[in-house]
C-alpha cells in the first residue's frame, strides 16, 4: 500500500474562524492578554479524526507546536508533524516554502483561508496530485469541504 496522501491544516480561519462567533462554537482563553478568543466546535475534532484515517495530517498554522500542545489535547487527537512557520505576523506567502519543502513529491491538500498566488502557482507546476482548498474564514472548515477532500484522496488513488 502506498503512503498517505499528505493534508496541510491551517487553524485561524479554518478550525478558528473570525471576527464573530459562529453557531456550534466555543469561545477560549487560551492565549491570556490577546484580544480575540480562540473559537472551536467538537465536530472539527471529529472530522480531523476521520481525515487522519486518509491523510497523513500536518500543521501548517503560525499556530507552531502550539496546535498540539493546545488544540490536539483539546479534540483528542495524536500531535501532528509541524510545518515550521513563523509563529509571530507574517505574510501568508511564507508558507509556501515550508510546505513545498514538507510536501516534496508526495500527493497534498492544504487547507487555508488565505490561499495565495504563490500556493496556486506551487500547485500548478507539481506534478504530484495537489488540492488548494480556501476556507471562508468567518464560517472555518463546513461538512461539504471534508467531503470533498475525502472524495480527491480517492481520486488521487490512495
Amino acid at each position: 500500500m502506498s503512503a498517505k496522501p499528505l493534508l496541510f491544516m491551517d487553524v485561524d480561519g479554518v478550525l478558528n474562524p473570525f471576527p464573530a462567533t459562529p453557531d456550534g462554537f466555543d469561545e477560549f482563553a487560551f492565549f491570556p492578554g490577546e484580544d480575540e478568543p480562540v473559537r472551536l466546535t467538537p465536530v472539527h475534532g471529529e472530522w480531523l479524526v476521520e481525515l487522519g484515517e486518509v491523510f497523513e495530517i500536518a500543521w501548517a498554522t503560525g499556530w507552531g507546536d502550539h496546535a498540539n500542545r493546545i488544540l490536539a489535547p483539546h479534540f483528542g487527537l495524536p500531535e501532528y508533524p509541524v510545518v515550521v512557520v513563523r509563529s509571530t505576523r507574517f505574510d501568508p506567502a511564507d508558507k509556501v516554502p515550508a510546505v513545498a519543502a514538507y510536501a516534496g513529491e508526495r500527493p497534498a491538500a492544504w487547507v487555508d483561508d488565505i490561499v495565495t498566488p504563490e500556493a496556486r502557482a506551487w500547485a500548478a507546476r507539481r506534478a504530484a496530485p495537489t488540492l488548494l482548498l480556501a476556507v471562508d474564514p468567518a464560517v472555518g472548515l463546513v461538512r461539504s469541504q471534508v467531503d470533498e477532500l475525502l472524495e480527491w484522496a480517492g481520486v488521487v488513488g490512495l
